[in-house]
């Protein structure tokens, strides 16, 4: 094996008491895989995922051969996590530990901090782009809003303190640069556990299968609609819109909890009106409170529009597959989809 630490199940259920939410699954592709050294030892590689999305690729491709835990338990929104002592010190406890540089500073810290070999920066496995509160075409000199221009700067400086100079690690909302994650994340648990390295093969080719067919859905679903504008309470949908050929206007920049300056409350209304957007969307980790102020000033609706970044009762489907089709479904709703 390469270098690796195997820890007994039993000893990784302890791992709740220090602060980590122990989390796995076994995924449908890996129930026939069965013999590998995890089982015929009864010990599993420990894996630690930053937040969802990174939770989701390991459970996937894991399967039966990993313990996923999680340092973002449900419900707390990730950009604002802050590591105790104990969960930080958890991390070098780890055989392989997989996030997205650019979302969690303090996770980003511990993770430096720990040193663990098998360490897997999401965003090393696809490539980042720079998105600030739009993405499409630039509304400034179009409405003629004389602080639209600021604004956007704004916002842009504010980005960069969400990614690697200024780029955007909202990667997973595109299912083909997820895709590409996940093929990455394939690659780097074969070499972390070689043993079983044909089951991870196997459960990457068949998440990738289900990634290639959202894109399909969404590239039909989306292709005809009365219009192309969205707004969303913050940058978290670049690279969807983006891939589908829409524009992705945001209230805030890509931190969820930025507060708008009245130019951009004014902006939006006027880009509301001339793009006839009907809908504001919000999303269930953060307050709504700033979105439905936005639709009550412009007369629109408001509907859920997820980033997924957590999964919780209120999520609008079990697990990152559901809640992409539910967002489909309600950007052809909000767009008019023919």
């Amino acid at each position: 094996m390469n270098i690796r630490r195997l820890i007994p199940t039993a000893a990784l259920a302890g791992s709740v008491t220090l602060g980590l939410v122990a989390l796995s699954a076994c995924s449908p592709s890996d129930a026939a895989d069965s013999g590998g050294a995890a089982e015929k030892s009864g010990d599993k590689l420990a894996v630690v995922a930053s937040f969802y999305p990174m939770q989701y690729l390991a459970e996937e491709i894991g399967g039966s051969h990993v313990d996923v835990s999680t340092l973002t338990k449900p419900g707390v929104e990730p950009h604002e996590l802050e590591l105790g002592t104990r969960q930080a010190a958890q991390l070098g406890d780890a055989d392989y530990i997989l996030y997205l540089k650019g979302i969690q500073p303090a996770v980003d810290e511990a993770i430096t901090a720990a040193g663990v070999p098998n360490t897997v920066d999401a965003a090393s496995l696809t490539t980042l782009e720079r998105h600030g509160s739009e993405v499409g075409h630039d509304h400034g000199d179009e409405h003629g809003d004389e602080h639209a221009g600021e604004e956007h700067a704004g916002e842009e400086e504010h980005a960069g303190e969400e990614g690697e100079a200024g780029t955007d690690p909202h990667i997973w909302l595109d299912p083909v640069k997820y895709a590409e994650v996940a093929k990455g994340v394939g690659a780097s648990l074969e070499k972390a556990d070689p043993d079983n390295a044909a089951a991870y093969r196997k459960n990457t080719t068949a998440l990738v299968e289900r990634l290639t067919t959202l894109d399909t859905a969404f590239k039909e679903g989306l292709a005809d609609t009365s219009t192309k504008t969205f707004i969303t309470t913050h940058s978290a949908f670049g690279y969807l819109a983006e891939r589908y050929g829409l524009t992705q206007e945001s209230i805030s920049g890509l931190s969820p909890e930025s507060e708008p300056s009245p130019a951009r409350i004014k902006e939006l209304l006027s880009i509301a009106a001339e793009e006839k957007v009907g809908t504001v969307f919000f999303e269930t980790l953060v307050s709504d409170k700033t979105a439905k102020t936005v639709a009550a000033d412009s007369g629109l609706k408001t509907d859920v529009l997820d980033p997924i970044e957590g999964i919780t009762e209120k999520s609008k489907g079990a697990d990152y597959v559901e809640v992409m089709k539910s967002n489909l479904a309600a950007l052809e709703k909000a767009l008019g989809a023919k």
